[in-house]
């Protein structure tokens, strides 16, 4: 089994909770997400490096746009 931490800081709890939201629905059985203090932490594990390596790109991607999406005000999803 291959493993991988990830822990990201968001400056307050408050936009670590929102962005944990927005991240948890992508999540496969394999992946947990939890907030610690400012900082979202997921835990990946996968049996082979390969698809753990993909998991990790996907949730970074992922993350990435959640972020951009609840912790920026200038951020909007209407046209």
């Amino acid at each position: 089994m291959r493993r991988a931490d990830i822990e990201t800081e968001f400056g307050s709890p408050d936009a670590a909770e929102r962005v944990a939201a927005a991240v948890r629905p992508d999540n496969t059985a394999e992946m947990t997400t939890r907030v610690e203090g400012d900082a979202v932490v997921t835990t990946i594990e996968r049996d082979n490096t390969s698809g753990l390596q993909s998991t990790v790109d996907d949730y970074v991607v992922n993350l990435r746009v959640a972020a951009q999406l609840t912790t920026d005000p200038t951020q909007s999803n209407h046209e």
